[in-house]
């Protein structure tokens, strides 16, 4: 049984591998009650103590807005705290996997991003995870950085969760049209990193480390993700909500998004033999256990 320790207990990504892992996985969660990723010495205590056979980090500082006033939280916790865990992995002998972000790209490009594109986050959240990103690459050779975007599931806080409460009472909800992406399951992204995990103890190549994009196939801005969302729960016999779409100008936030937040997984197919589900079908399925 492959024994893999999960930072971020509460978090989309943690709850889904425990809902994904078969019997041949422990999962071992470690949350803030067990220690705090800025904490160095509670985080290099707290992972040998695991015993993991690999180490999952999907900890992190969510707070993407909050962040433009609070980058030293965020630094602390995406940044350093990565590298903590890193170094943590690399002194008991552990791969590791760490989850990052389109964020740390500017979103200029015309085309999806590539792992080897160029970086240049416009946010203090991007900022917090590209340091992340450094330090886990520095601190533990042996690990798998893996950018993703857009998550839902059905736990915790997410766009697909906000859209069905509003659908409840709103005849109508602005959404962004000018920024796209690739929203992606949670659920799904959780198998990826079970069958990652799986073949970097099993294959010690230096081609399956590094950095990788895995995100939902197929893309939407997230008015397109809003309408589907709203199709979904006209099908399962609830109201449904109108979409007016507005441009990013129309709706001032204090952290700056990407406008193209699309990830190339090509590398991932290629290397991995991994290819997540279209994001339509994956929210189908997310809508069907959230609409009861």
């Amino acid at each position: 049984m492959m024994r893999i320790a999960v930072t971020g207990s509460m978090g989309q990504v943690a709850t889904s591998l425990v809902e994904r892992a078969g019997p041949e996985f422990e999962i071992v969660l470690l949350g803030r009650r067990v220690f705090l990723l800025e904490d160095r010495a509670a985080v290099l205590a707290g992972l040998r103590a695991a015993r993991p056979d690999v180490v999952i980090n999907a900890a992190a500082y969510t707070a993407v807005d909050r962040a433009e006033a609070e980058e030293a939280l965020a630094l602390a916790i995406n940044g350093e705290g990565a590298g903590h865990v890193a170094e943590a992995a690399d002194r008991i002998g552990a791969p590791l996997l760490h989850l990052s972000t389109d964020y740390v790209f500017d979103g200029t490009l015309a085309r999806p991003y590539r792992e080897e594109d160029p970086t240049g986050p416009q946010s203090a959240y991007g900022r917090s995870k590209l340091l992340g990103e450094r330090l886990a690459a520095e601190r533990c050779a042996d690990s798998v950085i893996v950018r993703t975007a857009w998550l839902f599931s059905p736990f915790g806080a997410n766009f697909v969760r906000t859209m069905l409460s509003l659908n409840e009472s709103r005849g109508e909800v602005s959404v962004v049209a000018d920024q796209r992406g690739n929203p992606t399951s949670a659920l799904d992204l959780a198998q990826a990193l079970l069958a990652i995990a799986v073949r970097v103890c099993e294959d010690s190549s230096p081609t399956l480390r590094g950095v990788f994009h895995a995100s939902g196939s197929g893309e939407a801005t997230w008015a397109d993700f809003a309408e589907a969302i709203f199709a979904e729960a006209a099908a399962r016999g609830r109201r449904s909500t109108r979409v007016k779409r507005i441009t990013t100008a129309d709706y001032p936030t204090p952290a700056q998004r990407p406008a193209n937040s699309r990830l190339d997984n090509g590398k991932l197919r290629r290397l991995y033999g991994l290819e997540l589900p279209g994001w339509r079908t994956s929210l189908a399925e997310c809508c069907a256990r959230l609409i009861r």
